[in-house]
């Protein structure tokens, strides 16, 4: 049976503080404050789903001896494009092989288990490993309830044919055309129905159906269970369908509420590898997403489980945050208010797509150049070494820079160049063994970096094409500790 075998997590930096919503939104909505615990995080304005996406994926497969890949499975109801692989955009930023399979699953709060049953099939007969995505950044009214339960983040996992750290046992899955909310074609918010007809017609009736299948097929009995994952807006849902099975009130995992919110799609993954950060060898794992029916997943870990590599994970993002209790900022980088950006604003932003395509290894894979002459390397990549004592022509190779190091050479705060989040920090970055660049800077706080800090590269939105709706992505620098 195929298994995990590495896993990587992303929360953005940001954590609203759910008071300062509360307080913000009190004069139209008082019923709110029954929200108003804990933080919820929220993505910079240079984030979105595939940013996230990134940063979880390269949490999984870390910087050296990356396993090979042969495919991509991305899953999100948030993806920026409607009509562009964002998979292969993702591949791309990852410098994997063109010749994977990628595949993107979307519009339902099912695809993240959705996408991890297809990929837990594609492994068992994969020759490398199967990388799946699961990331959200969901927009809300203001002043909604959703507003405060919702959150932002990425999970991935890598699958593979062994048993890895956790080796799947069963899989069982429920279709229903159950609506609990929907997003119809051009509309910006998900649109919820009743909570007590969602929770009783819903979860209590759907889901037990799936965890009967489940268990016809794997022969396992509720107290069996160590970690029960059911995402879930309603308080009390999950222990009364656990207590109902059998299942140990102690085996109902934490939400993650308090400190993140739900990640739509991705949650159920979110909690698989938070759960998967504490769990024991030889416990079992029961994971279900809800949607439009119901995926149950079966997993049991292994003895690798208690030496897996070192990850951030979920664990480790969720401790890395920064509390922010500016709400208008919030507002701002989700497009929920109309801003003046000024004159400086107003350029035409057109991307073209032939210049994109022909330098895609530059600017999305940030791939550089290495001289087999000197062993100089330089960003970009050019026909002529830029070592003055060689300046070699048509000796370059390769030489990614994702994943290397740099230090901050000079460094600017510009408040007359136009961005959503001023002033604009950028500056030259020298890279370790050789290179450097002029970089945006970004998840930087004023007095906490200087000439020296030592940066790392991030995968971000560089500028938005608002007139076409394109994104523009490329890679920032931001302090290594972040």
């Amino acid at each position: 049976m195929p298994g995990i075998s590495a896993f990587g997590g992303y929360v953005p930096r940001l954590r609203l503080q759910r008071k300062a919503m509360v307080e913000a939104n009190k004069w139209f909505a008082p019923g709110l404050a029954g929200y108003g615990k804990g933080e919820r995080a929220i993505c910079n304005w240079d984030e979105d789903a595939v940013t996230m996406a990134v940063a979880a994926a390269r949490d999984c497969l870390g910087a050296d001896n990356r396993p090979a890949i042969d495919a991509v499975y991305l899953a999100s109801t948030t993806l920026p494009f409607q009509d562009r692989q964002c998979a292969t955009l993702l591949a791309t930023a990852l410098d994997l092989p063109e010749g994977i399979e990628t595949l993107d699953v979307t519009t339902s709060q099912r695809a993240g288990t959705g996408a991890l049953i297809t990929a837990l099939n594609r492994a068992g007969s994969a020759k490398g490993g199967v990388l799946l995505a699961a990331t959200e950044h969901r927009r809300t009214k203001s002043a909604s309830a959703l507003e405060l339960l919702y959150g932002d983040a990425a999970a991935t996992l890598l699958l593979g044919a062994g048993d890895g750290m956790a080796k799947l046992l069963a899989t069982h899955s429920v279709s229903d055309d159950f609506v609990d909310h929907f997003r119809g074609e051009g509309e910006a918010f998900d649109y919820q129905w009743e909570e007590r007809w969602i929770r009783d017609e819903g979860y209590m009736k759907i889901v037990p159906r799936a965890l009967a299948g489940l268990a016809a097929k794997a022969g396992v009995k509720g107290e069996a269970i160590a970690h029960f994952i059911l995402p879930c807006l309603y308080a009390g849902v999950p222990q009364a369908i656990a207590k109902r099975l059998g299942i140990p009130d102690g085996a109902v995992r934490d939400n993650l509420q308090a400190q993140l919110g739900n990640t739509g799609a991705a949650h159920a993954i979110v909690m698989l590898i938070h759960t998967l950060q504490q769990a024991k060898p030889g416990e079992k794992i029961l994971v279900l997403g809800f949607g439009q029916g119901c995926d149950a997943l079966l997993f049991e870990t292994t003895p690798a489980i208690a030496s897996m590599p070192a990850s951030a994970g979920i664990v480790g993002a969720l401790a890395g945050g920064r509390a922010e209790a500016n709400y208008n900022r919030f507002l701002a980088f989700n497009h929920l208010v109309i801003q003046e950006g000024g004159m400086r604003s107003e350029i035409d932003r057109n991307t073209p797509l032939s210049m994109l395509y022909r330098n895609r290894d530059m600017l999305t894979s940030f791939i550089g150049g290495r001289c087999t002459k000197c062993g100089t390397r330089q960003y970009p990549k050019s026909h002529l070494c830029v070592n003055p004592n060689c300046g070699a022509l048509d000796t370059q190779e390769d030489a990614p820079f994702a994943n290397t190091a740099a230090a901050i050479v000079t460094w600017s705060a510009d408040w007359l160049t136009y961005t959503p989040d001023p002033p604009a920090h950028y500056g030259m970055i020298q890279f370790d063994g050789g290179g450097r660049m002029m970089a945006d800077f970004t998840d930087v706080d004023p007095g906490t970096f200087d000439v020296g800090t030592k940066m790392r590269m991030v995968f971000r939105v560089r500028e938005y094409d608002q007139a076409r709706g394109f994104r523009k992505y490329f890679w920032k620098a931001t302090p290594a500790g972040m």
